[in-house]
């Protein structure tokens, strides 16, 4: 690859976070999506990123503390404009008397954040949230418990996985660092995966809010596929290849 293109492709990663095949097909039309993937290899190989399905991701992005996300502080500056119309398209589901499973992460954050004060209860993982909702007078907030993640502010562990055992969770609002169709949604760390799986298993309806970012990006460890979820939400339309897959499996699209 050429050494002014390589240089520009990385600016555009670090910029970002990551970059998107279909991105450099628009930013450098002259080039065949083969070469493109090609430059990907090769920056890779250099270390300077990691292949994701459809493009790349920067390595400083998923090496923060041997590979975990982001601190939360630095993850909740991000795509907040996103985060807030995903947020407003599933509030209406918030009804009073429903008890609720809030996942952690500044997606869902952004839902605790424009909660109504209504007599609801709510589990959560986040300790942030749990903080965020108690601000109101009505809702019951209680939290998972377990070993706290402090890139995230969320609990996990055996005890945080027990407690589901006791809890009855009509509708879970759940997280995902990544998704792609055949890896399905993923986190970066094993202990709040299998807390997310846990959830998955146990709510009547489990609805995932995800930003576009985050789409065509894989991270360690898949927590449910399309068919083990009820309904989606982004602040964009679905990729159409990611939309048939999704309508296939028979998932609600908000």
């Amino acid at each position: 690859m050429s050494a002014e293109r390589k240089e520009r492709i990385q600016e555009l990663i670090e910029e970002k976070g990551e970059i998107r095949l279909r991105e450099l097909n628009e930013l450098f039309p002259g080039l065949s999506t083969m070469t493109l993937r090609r430059d990907l290899d090769a920056l890779e190989k250099e270390g300077l990123v990691i292949r994701t399905h459809g493009g790349a991701v920067s390595v400083k992005r998923l090496a923060v503390k041997g590979g975990e996300e982001n601190p939360y502080e630095i993850r909740a500056q991000e795509n907040k404009d996103a985060k807030l119309a995903i947020a407003q398209k599933v509030l209406h589901l918030v009804e009073e008397g429903r008890s609720l499973y809030f996942d952690s992460g500044s997606t869902i954050m952004s839902l605790a954040e424009i909660l109504p004060n209504e007599r609801f209860s709510v589990l959560t993982s986040g300790l942030n949230i749990a903080l965020e909702i108690q601000k109101r007078s009505l809702p019951t907030v209680m939290t998972v418990g377990g070993l706290i993640n402090r890139n995230t502010l969320s609990a996990s562990g055996p005890a945080a996985i027990k407690l589901l055992e006791s809890v009855n969770i009509d509708l879970a609002f759940m997280a995902a660092s990544g998704f792609s169709v055949d890896r399905g949604f993923t986190v970066a760390n094993v202990y709040e995966s299998e807390l997310k799986k846990a959830v998955v298993k146990e709510a009547r309806e489990v609805i995932v809010l995800i930003d576009s970012s985050k789409i065509d990006k894989n991270l360690p460890f898949t927590y449910a596929t399309l068919a083990e979820i009820d309904a989606i939400a982004c602040e964009k339309p679905l990729p159409p290849e990611v939309e048939a897959a999704v309508r296939e499996a028979n998932v609600n699209i908000y």
